[in-house]
């Protein structure tokens, strides 16, 4: 039990440095025939937390998302979920714009570079043609799939599309039979209950995963370092200090700026309410495995759990203001590169291909890496150059990958937060207890 007593902030601190620590050794220190022999006994216990996240994120997403848009009549529902959107759209345009301005000011090269990329070629081989493939028209026609079988394959949208759906429908049918069918309101009734007990359980289920914390962020932190080395201080220096200074700027200028313009108190006391949630996505890299520890930190915080089912899974679909100050660095490290002149329609049509594209970017650990192929097409590039960049991209992507995901779920949480204080759906007692 003395365990519990330490804050799980401190356990997870503590696993990610001694993983981070263990990892640099066996990196730096060990021979690489060894170091491969440690790590498949080192790896399974990370891929378990990620695994565990994920189970439990596919039934909070349809129950929660079902029952927040029951909660609300329809006429609070559509002006919440309306502010939700515009805000996600406007930050992802503001990050990529503020993406490529820093691209352009800090002009990332890097020595070598086709000698690099021939070690991860074969990677960016075998993830062409991936998710980032396909026209307007088949994303559409995606959004409206089979749900069941979405559940089974892992694809967030349809699921989204799905429940909230159900749950409008829900609450159209109580607004409307109340005075007219009771007992049909009461059948309607009976089914939100019941689906707020799945919510429940589901939740019941996080606290348990959180235990394994510690140890799943150890194993995380040992595979990502003994993997990727001293990387951050080899050729890919300058791409790196880009990207992690350009996701370090929205996470502690930003954002912070927004919740004091909107909220009028210390941003910074609302962000250290958010660790939780900021850490799990720095080591798990993933906004969507992370959604159990943000829906909780929410609730933590007092937020309504009727707008957080909505905007959390919403924004960790399609918020990716880290993919949209990531994907810049290597646009411009390419125009560098191969001797392009971006003109200024070049660079507003590169732009929207990165702001559309991040909404592609689906929550997953790498994703921003399928997403580069789209984005260098739109450049016109050919595809060994495409190719080249992105075998770069795939060297350096699980640590960049780290900082670019805390930036994401930061958004997804202030974004939340701020529309929760906006629209009174903080409970003042638990935001009175966290100051």
């Amino acid at each position: 039990m003395r365990l519990s007593r330490i804050p799980l902030v401190a356990r997870i601190l503590i696993g990610f440095v001694a993983g981070t620590v263990v990892g640099l050794v066996m990196s730096e220190c060990l021979a690489p025939e060894t170091t491969k022999a440690i790590l498949p006994w080192i790896e399974p216990f990370g891929s378990v937390l990620v695994a565990m996240l994920k189970t439990v994120v596919f039934p909070i997403i349809l129950f929660s998302l079902i029952s927040g848009a029951a909660a609300l009549p329809l006429r609070q529902s559509g002006r919440v979920g309306g502010t939700v959107l515009l805000w996600y759209t406007v930050t992802s345009l503001f990050a990529t714009l503020f993406g490529v301005a820093l691209a352009y000011l800090m002009n990332p090269s890097m020595a070598n570079a086709g000698g690099t990329a021939q070690v991860y070629m074969k990677g960016a081989e075998k993830i062409a043609g991936g998710p980032a493939s396909g026209s307007i028209a088949d994303f559409l026609v995606g959004l409206f799939q089979n749900p069941f079988s979405s559940l089974a394959n892992g694809q967030f949208l349809p699921i989204i599309v799905f429940a909230i759906a159900v749950g409008l429908a829900a609450r159209s049918l109580l607004d409307t039979l109340a005075d007219k069918d009771a007992k049909a309101a009461k059948a309607i009734e009976t089914l939100l209950t019941v689906v707020d007990g799945a919510q429940r359980v589901s939740f019941r289920l996080i606290d348990w995963v959180v235990l394994y914390f510690p140890i799943g962020v150890f194993a995380l932190s040992a595979t990502n370092f003994a993997a990727n080395g001293t990387l951050l201080f080899g050729p890919y220096l300058r791409i790196v200090l880009c990207v992690v200074v350009g996701v370090m700027a929205m996470i502690l200028v930003v954002y912070p700026l927004a919740i004091l313009a909107f909220c009028r108190e210390n941003p910074y006391r609302v962000l250290l309410r958010l660790r939780e949630a900021l850490l799990t996505a720095f080591v798990t890299r993933s906004s969507a495995a992370t959604l159990p520890v943000s829906f909780r930190v929410m609730d933590e915080i007092g937020v309504d759990r009727s707008l957080s089912s909505f905007s959390l899974p919403m924004g960790a679909t399609v918020n990716m203001d880290g993919v949209c100050v990531h994907l810049p660095v290597f646009v411009i490290l390419a125009a560098n590169m191969f001797g392009h002149d971006l003109s200024f329609v070049q660079i507003a049509a590169l732009c929207l291909s990165i702001m559309f594209a991040s909404i592609g970017a689906g929550g997953i650990p790498g994703g921003s890496v399928f997403l580069l192929f789209m984005v260098l097409e739109t450049m016109g590039l050919p595809n060994d150059q495409v190719m080249l960049i992105v075998a770069l991209a795939l060297g350096i992507n699980p640590v960049l990958d780290m900082f670019e995901t805390c930036c994401n779920v930061t958004g997804d949480t202030v974004c939340t937060y701020i529309v929760a204080r906006k629209n009174g759906l903080v409970h003042n007692e638990a935001v009175a207890k966290a100051d």
